[in-house]
This record gives C-alpha cells, structure tokens and sequence, in this order.
C-alpha cells in the first residue's frame, strides 16, 4: 500500500460532501433555476424553443422587481 492510498481514501469522500454542499447552496441561491427551467419545458412538452440564458435571467430578475414578496432584501 503507497503513502498516498490514505489520503486518497479521505479526500473521495470529502470531496463528495463539498460537492453536494456545493449543489445545495446553489439551489438555495437560485443559481440552478436554468437548469430547472430546461428540465421543465422539455418535460412540459412546450411547442416552443426554450428561452436562453440571458432572457431567461431578465424574465426572472423583472419578475421578482415586479412582484418582490418572498425576498430577503
């Protein structure tokens, strides 16, 4: 067994604890509403392409300016 066999027993396991804390605060943060969005149109069988990104974000960033309850600022 190397020297490096530990550390690399450790790190798999912490690694995947950081990567799923990282996943929840994007989700807390809204930072995965895109993804979201996507899995929905194509799961809502819409007729129409989906909006990219930057019109996605715009939508959502007028909509929250026009009707703000459920924020914290």
């Amino acid at each position: 067994m190397s020297a490096n066999a530990g550390s690399d027993g450790l790190l798999h396991p912490v690694a995947q604890a950081f990567r799923g804390f990282s996943r929840y605060l994007q989700g807390v943060m809204g930072a995965d509403a895109y993804r979201k969005y996507l899995e929905h149109h194509a799961a809502a069988g819409h007729g129409t392409p989906p909006m990219d990104e930057r019109a996605f974000w715009r939508d959502r960033t007028d909509r929250q300016d026009t009707n703000p309850q459920g924020r914290c600022c």
